[in-house]
């Protein structure tokens, strides 16, 4: 089967893929090319309220394919640059869904997520210094955004892999479950997002990614949502909110 992104979409959940198995799920070119407008296009759909990625088998990502450096680096960094802030600039909550390997160009994808869990004996490592290559400023902001100056020096001085303990430590991941019990935990967690409130989560991201230009408009969202009056009924009825603000409203 060829290196591609496999997606699907089920209980407003949209969960994409990286398959690339003989290479440990490592994206090509091509694969970098096809999430930005995939995303787009998710982005759009008013059946998806959440997304995760994740990699096939038991690896997330190894990394930028290293075959598709050799023609034009810059090309390929730019490429994967351009995957990163489609990524991050993902209008619902994202979680990255981490087994294996979750390195390079894999831990620059991960990072871009709003969340990540992962599977105990998960191994992180954020690797140009392996390979001479200037990591991009905007996944180097976006590191030391998570796990602080000091980390995100270790990891880019020295290219070592760090295990889950010492990354849920730093702030690189945010929850790491036992053997066997990531994807149950993923699934659960995705359920609880797509049940709270889009309004909530939409303003929440943009600030808290340092957005500063968006406070009114926010405001006037919140005004004429209906959500928080939504919000209010349901906690004294006792039953469970229905909100209906989303994205294209």
């Amino acid at each position: 089967m060829e290196p591609e992104l496999l997606h699907g979409v089920a209980d407003d959940v949209a969960t994409v893929v990286l398959h690339h198995p003989a290479k440990r799920n490592a994206m090509t070119a091509a694969m970098w090319r096809a999430l930005p407008p995939l995303l787009d296009k998710l982005a759009a759909d008013p059946g998806v309220r959440a997304l995760v990625l994740t990699g096939a088998g038991g690896t997330f990502c190894a990394g930028a394919d290293i075959s598709t450096l050799q023609g034009s680096p810059d090309e390929a960094q730019n490429l994967a640059v351009r995957a990163e802030e489609a990524l991050a600039a993902f209008p619902k909550p994202t979680l990255a869904a981490v087994k294996g390997h979750c390195v390079g160009g894999g831990a620059q994808l991960a990072a871009a997520c709003d969340l990540r869990f992962a599977e105990d004996g998960a191994l992180f490592g954020v690797t140009p210094a392996k390979l001479g290559i200037v990591y991009p400023a905007s996944a180097t902001r976006r590191l030391v955004a998570l796990v602080g100056p000091a980390t995100a020096k270790y990891l880019l001085f020295s290219g070592e892999l760090i295990d889950t303990e010492r990354a849920l430590r730093t702030g690189l991941v945010d929850e790491v479950l036992p053997a066997g019990e990531l994807d149950e935990r993923v699934a659960e967690f995705a359920r609880v997002l797509v049940s709270r409130s889009q309004l909530t989560q939409a303003a929440a991201k943009e600030f808290a990614n340092g957005r500063t230009d968006r406070d009114a408009h926010w405001a006037a969202q919140a005004r004429g949502s209906g959500d928080t009056a939504e919000g209010v009924a349901a906690f004294l009825q006792r039953r469970e909110p229905r909100f209906t603000w989303t994205t294209s409203g």
